[in-house]
């Protein structure tokens, strides 16, 4: 029995696929953990999400914000008629209502007690201790699941503030969590932060940091696993677990066992090998 993490997959079906048969996965006592970006830009999308769904409770993740993109689509288009190919493939299947109502559900922070791991998409800001990371994340997982996820996904694209503040209300507060656990990549010291950067450490602007550097963070004593962050790339730290190899970019994708901190990769997107794998 193994618990695997496994990096940003981004509906690239068939490295998933030699992944799984990389690592003998087993369906009936092992795991699979991803901290989101399950869809766009594999091309396969569809496939992928079937998969991962069949494999029920065994399957654990964090909304990614390509994940949250994916959901709005299907808000914004009942009948199907999205601009992103890939989606409007999921937006026309006929599981579309199963697949997407699971989708929905699920968390954007999850924690391991047994792991003492954080699981997010992208990041958590120095001011956040692991338990008000997961109270912030239950924020939205809420709006998600009511009546309000229609308005929610309505401002999904406004950026009102970039720098936390405990007494935030209302859609700014929403649009910050989501922004900071499915975006965040450098932040400054006050939890402000660099939108739209996606290069590697060092490429930053001054005063901001990448968000693990932060020495006084309130999350700095517990294993944090994340993706999101293909220049960053693979990172196996005593508290850091980074996964995003860049497969959909040419890389690799990459499966860590969390009892042994074994890491298997196999080649991304553009490697010509296809393999059949099945949930068994």
């Amino acid at each position: 029995m193994a618990t695997y993490l496994v990096g940003d997959i981004q509906g690239c079906y068939d490295a998933l696929q030699r992944l799984l048969e990389k690592i003998g996965f087993d369906p009936a006592v092992d795991s699979l953990w991803c901290p989101g970006d399950l869809v766009n830009r594999g091309r396969q999308s569809l496939e992928t999400l079937r998969l991962l769904e069949t494999l029920g409770e065994r399957f654990v993740m964090t909304l990614g914000n390509h994940d949250l993109y994916l959901l709005r689509e299907h808000w914004r288009f009942p009948d199907g008629g999205s601009a992103n190919h890939e989606m409007d493939v999921i937006l026309h299947a006929s599981d579309r209502e199963r697949l997407l109502g699971w989708l929905q559900h699920q968390p954007l922070a999850r924690w391991s007690p047994e792991h003492r791991l954080l699981m997010v998409h992208a990041g958590v800001i120095p001011q956040w201790t692991p338990e008000q990371t997961l109270a912030c994340a239950g924020e939205i997982e809420a709006a998600l699941r009511s009546r309000k996820a229609a308005k929610f996904f309505a401002k999904m694209s406004k950026n009102w503030v970039r720098r936390w503040d405990d007494e935030l209300t209302g859609w700014k507060r929403l649009r910050l969590i989501s922004n900071i656990l499915t975006q965040l990549r450098f932040c400054d010291e006050n939890g402000k932060i660099l939108a739209s950067a996606s290069g590697p450490p060092g490429s930053q602007p001054l005063p901001y940091k990448p968000w693990f550097e932060h020495s006084h963070r309130g999350t700095r004593e517990v294993t944090i696993a994340f993706g999101h962050w293909a220049a960053l790339g693979l990172m196996v730290k005593k508290r850091l677990l980074c996964v995003d190899s860049g497969c959909v970019w040419g890389g690799r994708l990459t499966a860590i066992r969390l009892e042994d901190r074994q890491v298997f990769q196999v080649p991304g997107l553009f490697h010509p090998r296809r393999v059949s794998w099945s949930a068994r």
